[in-house]
């Protein structure tokens, strides 16, 4: 976890399944709120796979940044993630983008 401005950066080394949803939702949880933080980017670069604890990791984040004019992105998704999102329409309220520079850019943080 790191934060450029009001963006949080949330790298992900571990597949997002239910035994790691509850540690990354607890601390991007106490930087959100800490932080002031506007949006949020979610580096799938280190990540093999995710499950339904992490859709409702990412939901849970949006809902928390959206009302204040915020945006989610995620980056590095492999194929089997990418999928997920797809079915699950993720992608219709999440933006995806190849890297982190990518999504900072587009959010006008660099």
């Amino acid at each position: 976890f790191y934060i450029i401005c009001r963006c949080l950066i949330i790298k992900l080394y571990e597949d997002l399944d239910h035994h790691n949803a509850i540690p990354v939702r607890e601390e991007s949880d106490k930087l959100i709120s800490g932080n002031n933080i506007l949006d949020i980017v979610f580096d799938f670069t280190g990540s093999d796979f995710m499950d339904s604890s992490g859709i409702g990791v990412i939901m849970g984040r949006y809902k928390k940044v959206i009302f204040t004019g915020g945006k989610v992105a995620v980056t590095g998704v492999n194929q089997s993630i990418d999928r997920i999102f797809r079915l699950s329409g993720l992608y219709k309220i999440i933006h995806k983008f190849e890297t982190i520079e990518d999504a900072l850019r587009k959010f006008k943080y660099i």
